[in-house]
């Protein structure tokens, strides 16, 4: 594996620190003169005027040795664009969309074995409210094990709620998962998932664009959303609000270009709103792994198939069939003739008709006469 030369990963370290996320003038900068230089330029304060603002307030802050000192001591690393496991094609739309919020990140703080540039090959988000339903719990458990069964990363917050709960899915199918923290990695929040997020640096990552020892803000968790878009192929709503930081995750993912999917919900549930108001803006509505699958992959090669059920029995008939089987008795057998004139069908086609049904095990002939069978019954007959 290539090592990153120590010059670029100081540089890299000082400027993930010197500015707040996201930094648009700073990411300009760097891809235009690298990092080496553009750290320099930084401490000596020789920028425009976006940039400047960017990095005023923290420039002068020189701590990337002791940073990765403790990250080293956290089991964190900094990974860098210049890294093989730099996830460079999801995180090229970033810089791509021109959009100053949803700047690509100076360089990632990692903890865990795992491979970003592997498990964003194949990754979905998976996100949704804190106050979560069970029916959301349930759901988003299902969504991560189906996805991580099927070998793609879910890839999400970490929060109390539905991204706990697609974490939580994925892991027990033993699959990949990537946590996206608004604090450092080696930091556990909420600390009520600091076994969660032990867990899923066990065997996949978690994931932050803040500095070892970074405490959560409110704002960082709005600008971290942006990471989780932009390193998933598309991104599924299980639950949210309105306004809430699931539905600006999938604003995020659509200004990419990624396909969103939202699950629904009661019509009376404040957290299922913010799913309504995406599918009614041209979010993809899913209900089942299966279609979320369908538009991860490529067109054509995960057709979701109905649902045990779906097609019923009757779906398969032919009219005439269907006029006899309605017109057979809920509980009592009749005669081909009487079925003939209840269903103002010749004799001739009412007897092809039975013969079909017989066959597809929806009725039974017995003494001449014929009747549904019970699994057959119609409600209300």
């Amino acid at each position: 594996m290539n090592a990153v030369p120590e010059e670029v990963l100081r540089a890299r370290a000082y400027l993930s620190r010197v500015a707040e996320p996201p930094a648009p003038g700073l990411a300009e900068l760097v891809a235009e003169i690298g990092p080496v230089r553009a750290a320099e330029r930084v401490r000596r304060g020789e920028l425009g005027e976006r940039a400047a603002a960017e990095t005023s307030a923290r420039r002068s802050v020189e701590r990337a040795e002791a940073d990765l000192r403790a990250a080293a001591a956290a089991g964190v690393r900094l990974l860098t664009p210049e890294h093989p496991d730099w996830p460079a094609a999801p995180l090229a739309d970033l810089a791509a969309c021109g959009v100053g919020d949803l700047a690509p990140p100076v360089a990632l703080w990692v903890r865990g074995p795992g491979h970003l540039a592997a498990l964003c090959a194949r990754a979905a988000g998976v996100v949704g409210a804190r106050a979560a339903t069970a029916y959301g719990l349930h759901v988003a458990g299902e969504f991560g094990a189906g996805l991580a069964g099927t070998g793609h990363t879910v890839v999400s917050g970490a929060a109390i709620g539905i991204d706990g709960a697609a974490h939580r899915g994925a892991l027990g199918v033993a699959g990949p998962t990537v946590a996206v923290l608004a604090c450092g990695a080696d930091r556990a929040y909420p600390a009520a998932h600091q076994g969660l997020l032990a867990r899923i640096a066990e065997t996949g990552l978690v994931v932050s664009e803040y500095p070892p020892g970074s405490v959560p803000a409110r704002h960082r968790f709005l600008v971290r959303n942006r990471l989780i878009a932009g390193l998933s192929a598309a991104t599924v709503v299980v639950e949210a609000g309105l306004r809430s930081g699931a539905t600006r995750t999938a604003t995020d993912a659509a200004t990419l270009g990624r396909p969103v999917l939202a699950v629904p919900g009661p019509v009376t549930s404040g957290v299922s709103a913010g799913c309504h108001r995406l599918v009614r803006d041209g979010a993809v509505l899913v209900t089942r792994v299966e279609e979320v699958l369908e538009e991860l992959g490529p067109i054509g090669a995960h057709l979701a198939a109905d649902p045990p059920g779906a097609r019923l029995a009757l779906d398969a008939l032919d009219p005439v069939g269907r006029l006899v089987h309605d017109a057979l008795p809920a509980r009592e057998a009749r005669e081909v003739g009487w079925l003939a004139r209840e269903a103002g069908v010749p004799v001739g086609a009412v007897r092809v008709a039975l013969v079909d049904l017989e066959r597809r095990g929806m009725v039974d002939h017995r003494d001449g006469r014929w009747q549904l069978r019970p699994q057959h019954l119609r409600a209300g007959g």
